[in-house]
């Protein structure tokens, strides 16, 4: 009994600190953009809206989520439930969302820049982060609704069930992975030319070499990351309709799905010097000693 007891406690220890750790880190994001003007860019904003998600999914879906895996030691209420499966569901499908944004914006920065300044301005920016959120709440209706009427109908609901396990995965992740999978292949594929062109211009072969392990290790670290914390939950999430799939198993791989918002930070964020530059200054406490929001981040 006792060590049942220290094992719910350490659980609650790690759990809560991937908790802080994902609210610090893209606190520290927002805290950068609003603070500084240089950081005060169409593209910034969708890291901007990533970022408000990532934190609220580490406020609120991470501590609803510490239920179920201590649910041996505390009552775990359907009610409850429903409430942080709805929260789940929204933030985790914007974040998804958000990050297709941020690939479609990537692709023409690199790929079109000569056309970015007027393709990518900050009103469509604007309308990308409301349909991120639109089509989060719908896709979140939708599941509730499909919940609820499972628990009414007699065992004729499978086609529902199907519908459910198919149709709402491909919506909320696969489709946005073909389009992130196309637009990085894409700049990966524009890297290489540029990449050739320095050679041909400066006749170094190390220049090449040098680039296109960048743009490969760039690349695989921000699909890597993202397929190894929602692939396995996605396949799990289809697989139930086998019914092999136990609840710990899907709650276990609902954490990897979590993860991936403490981590954004570090990928989409930490990559950049101007954003290294501006958490120095707010780790240091210099933003509160005079006001460095024109300051020249490097």
């Amino acid at each position: 009994m006792r060590t049942h007891s220290t094992i719910c406690v350490l659980l609650y220890i790690f759990l809560g600190s991937l908790s802080v750790v994902t609210a610090c880190g893209n606190l520290l994001v927002i805290i950068s953009i609003i603070y500084f003007k240089q950081l005060h860019t169409p593209s910034n904003c969708l890291i901007f809206s990533l970022a408000v998600v990532d934190l609220l999914v580490g406020i609120v879906v991470f501590p609803f989520s510490m239920s179920y895996p201590l649910s041996s030691c505390l009552y775990y209420r359907e009610l409850f439930c429903k409430i942080r499966d709805s929260f789940d569901v929204v933030l985790s499908n914007t974040s998804i969302l958000n990050l297709c944004c941020i690939s479609v914006d990537r692709y023409y920065a690199v790929c079109q820049p000569l056309t970015y300044r007027t393709k990518i301005n900050i009103c469509v920016v604007s309308v990308m982060i409301l349909m991120s959120w639109g089509v989060s709440i719908f896709i979140a209706i939708v599941f509730v609704i499909t919940e609820v009427q499972q628990k009414k109908c007699e065992p004729n609901c499978y086609l529902d069930d199907v519908l459910e396990k198919t149709c709402l995965p491909i919506m909320a992740f696969y489709l946005p992975v073909i389009i992130m999978l196309y637009f990085y292949l894409r700049i990966y594929s524009v890297a290489q030319r540029q990449a050739r062109s320095i050679q041909n211009i400066m006749n170094s072969g190390v220049t090449v070499s040098n680039g296109e392990k960048k743009a490969t290790r760039t690349l695989a670290i921000v699909m890597g990351v993202f397929l190894i914390c929602w692939l396995p939950f996605f396949l799990c999430f289809s697989l139930q309709l086998t019914g092999r799939v136990t609840i710990q198993v899907y709650e276990t791989l609902n954490w990897f799905t979590l993860s991936n918002s403490m981590l954004n930070p570090f990928i989409y964020a930490f990559f950049y010097s101007r954003f290294r530059s501006a958490f120095r200054m707010i780790i240091s406490g210099n933003i509160f000693q005079g006001d460095f929001s024109n300051s020249k981040l490097l």
